[in-house]
C-alpha cells in the first residue's frame, strides 16, 4: 500500500471509482482508493440502477448524459462489461402538470441536441404492448434510457483507474482522517497510513461516520427502499427485443424489464428510516426483511398499467437501504470549513449521475473549480441549521414524494420552521406566506387572509394577483421589503481595504460612507459572486451578498489569508434588514428620522448610521427593486421595533409590506441580475455587463483567469425578453428559468429568470442569447410550447435610472 498519495478516495461504490477514474484521467495517477469490504458494498450492488438523461435542471440533464454516453466508451476502453441496456423509456403523463414538464423537456432536449420526443399512442404500443395507455395524454420516448448492471459498470470504473496507475486497496476500513498545519491529510487504516493532499469522502451509507471522523456533521439521512422482479413473462419471452421502461411518475413507481421478467419499484408514503443513529460499521451486502405490504398501493397501480405484472409470480425482492440529503441531491464539493476535504455523499440516482459526478468532482479537485456550475449539489447549500430533525423530516416528504413534480417556486413545508427572525410572528398575523432560504423563513407574498398557503403549479397560480398588488404599491407608494436573508459581512482592521481590495475585482470605497459593487471572481474567470461594499469608517467595510451562497462564498474569502490584525466576520444572523423602496419612502423614512434624506444630503449608493424611530441603523441609499430607496440594518434584537414602526409609517401613505416575490418581478423590470441565475461562475463578466467593475490596474483573486476570458469575445449576451402573454388570464404562464429560447427553430439561448412585470404590463425573462439583436423576435418555450418574444434593447422600467436616483 502507498504511503503517499495526492488524494484519497475512501468508499468503493460506483460514486468513488468513477471520481477515482476521472482524477487519472484527469492525470492524477498516485491516488488511492480505500473500501472497507468488497467494492459495491452498502447501496451499489443492489440498486436498480435505471439511466436516464433528462432533469428539470440544465447541468443536471448535461452530466447525466455524459453518463450515459461514457459506459460505451468505458467498455470499450476497459474490456469490462458495463452491462448496457439501452431499449429507450416511455415517460407517462396522467396529468396537464406531468404534461407541461415532459413538453418543457422535450424542448431542452431539442435544445441540447438529446433524443427525447413525443411518440403516438400507436407508436407507443408498439414499443411496449404490455402497457395499457388508457388515461395517458401525453408520451414522450427517451432513446437512449435503459438500465446498467451496478457490479459491472462500478468494476469497468476501477479497471479504468487500475490501467491509469490509480491503487484501490479492499478490506481497509478507515480508522481515522487526521489534518496536518499544511492542510493536508493523514488517512489512518489498519494496514497502514497515508498521507495525501486530498481525502475525498465516497464513503455512501457511512458518508456521516467517515465525516465524523474530520469533524463534520453531514445532514444525511437512509432509508429502506423495495422493488421486485416478476418470474418469466411469456409474453416478453416470445419477443425478440428488449422492452423500453415506464416512466409512469403519476403512478408513483418505475418498472423496466429484468431478464424475461418485470422489475418493479416504488416510493411509498409508508416510508422506513433506517439506522438513525448510524450505519452499523458490520453491514454490507445485507438486505431488509420483505415488507411488500408497504409498497401495495404503488404496485397496484402499476398492474393497472401493465396488466402482466399482476399475473406474473414474484421471483425476488429487494429491500435496501439508501442514503438521503434534505433535498435528495448529492452533497458534493469542498467543505468550505476544511482544506482539501471533499464531499460526494447522499447520491439517489447515481447510475444516471455517477459519470458526470465523477468528471466534477475531480475538474474541481484538480483544477480548482468545475467547468458547471452545480450550486443545486453544493455541500455549502446546507449550514448547521440542517440538523438531525431537519434532515429526517426533509428526507421523509423528499422519499414519499419521489416522483411528485417541483413545480417552480414550490416551497414545502417538511421540517420548517428551522430559523426565524423577531418579526416572523408579526409578519405571519400580516399573512405572510414564507419560503426558506439557507434556513431562514422570509416572507415570499401577503395575503388577505393569515395563514393561506400557495397554490403550487405551472401555471399562474393564487400569489400572482397579490404579488402584482404589492408591485404596483411599491411603484406607486412605497414597500417595506424584509432582507434579513441577505448575507451581511464586517471588515475592520487595519489593512482591511487592501485585503478586501485583493478579493473582490472592483477597487473599494476610498471615502467613508461611500458604496461599490463587485463582482467577485472564480477559478476560471466567471462570476462567481456580486457584492455591495460600503465603507463605514477608515478601517471598516460593510459587505452584502447572497445570503443562500454564504458557506458557499466562505472557499473564495479562505483563499486569501486575513492580515494580522484584520477581522472578516459574518453579521448575518446577528443583524437584520429592510428594504424600504418606491416614490415615497423618503416621505415616510423622514418621518422617522431627523437626518436628511433629501438627494443633496443623501445620494445613490452612499450610507450613514441614523436613528429611526430610535432604532440605531447601517442605512445604504441602494435598492434592488430598481426604485427610489434604502436599505437599513439593525441590531436583530431591534428588528420588531424598527418593522413596527416602518409598517405604521409606511400605512399613513398607502404603504405596506413586500415579499420576495414581488422582488423578483422589480428587478427583473429593471434589468438586474441574480446570483445563481445571471450571476455564475459559468458567466463572463463581459457576458452579464459586469467587466465594467473589475479593475485590472490592481491584483485580486483570480485575476490572471479573468484576463484570460476578457480577451475572448462573449460567448452568449444577457438580455431581457418580452414575452407575448395576456395580463388578464390566470391560466397562462410565465417563464420561470431554464426554458430554452429559439429563434428561426435553432436553439439560441435559455432563460435564466423569469416574472410577469405588473408595472410595465409585460410578462418578461431575463436569458442569454448568442447571435440575436435587440429588436429580434424569438420563441421562448414556456411549457415547452412557443411562446413569441422580443429581445428589448434596454430594461422596461427607468432605464435612465432617474427614480433610483431621484
Amino acid at each position: 500500500m502507498r504511503s503517499h498519495a495526492s488524494a484519497v478516495v475512501i468508499g468503493g461504490g460506483v460514486i468513488g471509482c468513477s471520481i477515482l477514474y476521472h482524477l487519472t484521467k484527469l492525470g492524477w495517477t498516485d491516488v488511492v482508493l480505500l473500501e472497507r469490504s468488497e467494492l459495491t458494498s452498502g447501496s451499489t450492488w443492489h440498486a436498480a440502477a435505471n439511466i436516464h438523461g433528462l432533469h428539470d435542471n440544465n447541468n443536471i440533464t448535461r452530466i447525466q448524459n455524459y453518463t450515459m454516453d461514457l459506459y460505451n466508451a468505458l467498455e470499450a476502453e476497459t474490456g469490462q462489461s458495463c452491462g448496457v441496456f439501452q431499449p429507450g423509456s416511455l415517460y407517462l403523463a396522467q396529468t396537464e402538470a406531468r404534461e407541461h414538464q415532459l413538453r418543457l423537456q422535450a424542448a431542452k432536449a431539442k435544445y441540447y441536441g438529446l433524443n427525447f420526443h413525443e411518440v403516438t399512442r400507436d407508436e407507443a404500443e408498439r414499443l411496449h404492448p404490455l402497457v395499457n395507455f388508457d388515461g395517458i395524454r401525453c408520451i414522450m420516448f427517451e432513446a437512449s434510457g435503459g438500465n446498467v448492471d451496478p457490479s459491472g459498470v462500478t468494476n469497468a470504473y476501477a479497471t479504468g483507474a487500475r490501467q491509469n496507475g490509480a491503487e484501490i486497496i479492499r478490506f481497509c476500513p478507515v480508522t481515522g482522517t487526521e489534518q496536518q498545519p499544511d492542510g493536508t491529510w493523514i488517512v489512518r487504516t489498519e494496514k497502514g497510513d497515508i498521507a495525501t493532499q486530498w481525502i475525498v469522502n465516497a464513503a455512501g451509507l457511512w458518508g456521516r461516520e467517515v465525516a465524523a471522523m474530520a469533524g463534520l456533521t453531514l445532514p444525511l439521512q437512509p432509508t429502506e427502499h423495495q422493488y421486485f422482479v416478476t418470474e418469466t413473462i411469456p409474453e416478453i419471452a416470445g419477443l425478440d427485443r428488449r422492452l423500453p421502461s415506464v416512466a409512469d411518475r403519476d403512478g408513483e413507481y418505475y418498472l423496466r424489464q429484468e431478464g424475461k421478467g418485470l422489475l418493479v419499484g416504488a416510493y411509498e408514503k409508508d416510508l422506513r428510516f433506517w439506522a438513525e443513529d448510524g450505519t452499523p460499521q458490520g453491514f454490507g451486502h445485507e438486505l431488509f426483511a420483505d415488507d411488500l405490504e408497504r409498497i401495495e398501493p404503488n404496485m397496484m397501480r402499476a398492474i393497472d398499467r401493465v396488466p402482466a405484472v399482476g399475473t406474473a409470480g414474484i421471483k425476488r425482492v429487494i429491500n435496501g437501504p439508501m442514503i438521503w440529503s434534505p433535498d435528495a441531491n448529492v452533497l458534493f464539493g469542498p467543505v468550505p470549513e476544511l482544506r482539501n476535504y471533499f464531499c460526494c455523499n447522499g447520491i439517489i440516482p447515481g447510475f444516471s449521475q455517477s459519470g458526470g459526478m465523477g468528471l466534477l468532482a475531480a475538474d474541481w479537485i484538480v483544477t480548482g473549480e468545475s467547468r458547471y456550475d452545480m450550486f443545486a449539489w453544493d455541500v455549502a447549500r446546507f449550514g448547521d441549521w440542517a440538523d438531525a430533525a431537519f434532515t429526517k423530516a426533509r428526507v421523509g416528504d423528499q422519499y414519499a414524494n419521489r416522483f411528485k413534480i417541483h413545480f417552480p417556486n414550490e416551497e414545502r413545508a417538511a421540517g420548517r420552521p428551522v430559523r426565524t427572525r423577531p418579526v416572523y410572528g408579526v409578519q405571519k398575523q400580516l399573512g405572510a406566506v414564507f419560503g426558506l432560504n439557507y434556513g431562514w423563513e422570509h416572507p415570499l407574498w401577503f395575503a388577505d387572509t393569515p395563514g393561506t398557503q400557495d397554490t403550487d403549479g405551472f401555471t399562474r397560480q393564487n400569489w400572482w394577483g397579490p404579488v402584482g398588488e404589492e408591485c404596483r404599491m411599491l411603484r406607486d407608494k412605497a414597500g417595506i421589503i424584509d432582507i434579513s436573508n441577505f448575507a451581511k459581512y464586517r471588515c475592520r482592521g487595519p489593512d482591511a481595504e487592501s485585503w478586501l481590495n485583493s478579493v473582490f475585482a472592483n477597487r473599494m470605497p476610498t471615502a467613508v460612507g461611500r458604496s461599490c459593487l463587485t463582482p467577485l471572481i472564480g477559478v476560471r474567470g466567471g462570476i462567481a459572486g456580486d457584492f455591495t461594499v460600503t465603507r463605514l469608517a477608515e478601517d471598516e467595510f460593510w459587505i452584502i451578498g447572497s445570503g443562500m451562497a454564504e458557506r458557499y462564498h466562505q472557499r473564495f474569502c479562505n483563499a486569501v489569508p486575513l492580515p494580522q490584525g484584520t477581522v472578516f466576520e459574518s453579521r448575518t444572523v446577528a443583524m437584520c434588514g429592510f428594504n424600504v423602496a418606491g416614490p415615497k419612502s423618503r416621505e415616510i423614512l423622514q418621518r422617522l428620522t431627523n437626518v436628511s434624506l433629501a438627494t443633496a444630503d443623501f445620494p445613490f449608493m452612499r450610507s450613514q448610521w441614523m436613528d429611526v424611530e430610535g432604532v440605531r441603523v447601517l442605512a445604504l441609499r441602494v435598492s434592488f427593486t430598481g426604485d427610489l430607496g434604502w436599505e437599513l440594518h439593525c441590531d436583530a434584537a431591534d428588528q420588531l421595533a424598527l418593522y413596527q414602526a416602518l409598517i405604521e409609517a409606511g400605512r399613513d401613505v398607502g404603504a405596506g409590506p413586500v415579499g420576495s416575490r414581488a422582488l423578483m418581478s422589480l428587478r427583473i423590470e429593471k434589468g438586474y441580475g441574480s446570483w445563481g441565475r445571471e450571476y455564475s461562475p459559468e458567466y463572463w463578466p463581459q457576458e452579464v455587463g459586469l467587466d465594467r467593475l473589475c479593475k485590472l490596474d490592481k491584483e485580486f483573486l483570480n485575476k490572471p483567469a479573468l484576463l484570460e476570458v476578457l480577451q475572448k469575445p462573449a460567448r452568449e449576451r444577457l438580455v431581457v425578453l418580452a414575452l407575448d402573454a395576456d395580463a388578464t388570464d390566470a391560466s397562462q404562464a410565465d417563464a420561470t428559468g431554464g426554458e430554452p429560447i429559439f429563434k428561426d427553430g435553432v436553439g439560441v439561448g435559455r432563460v435564466t429568470s423569469g416574472a410577469y412585470g405588473y408595472c410595465v404590463g409585460q410578462s418578461l425573462a431575463l436569458g442569454f442569447v448568442k447571435n440575436v439583436k435587440a429588436g429580434e423576435r424569438v420563441h421562448v418555450m414556456v411549457l415547452g410550447v412557443p411562446h413569441g418574444a422580443v429581445v428589448l434593447d434596454q430594461a422596461p422600467f427607468d432605464p435612465a435610472g432617474a427614480r433610483l436616483r431621484g
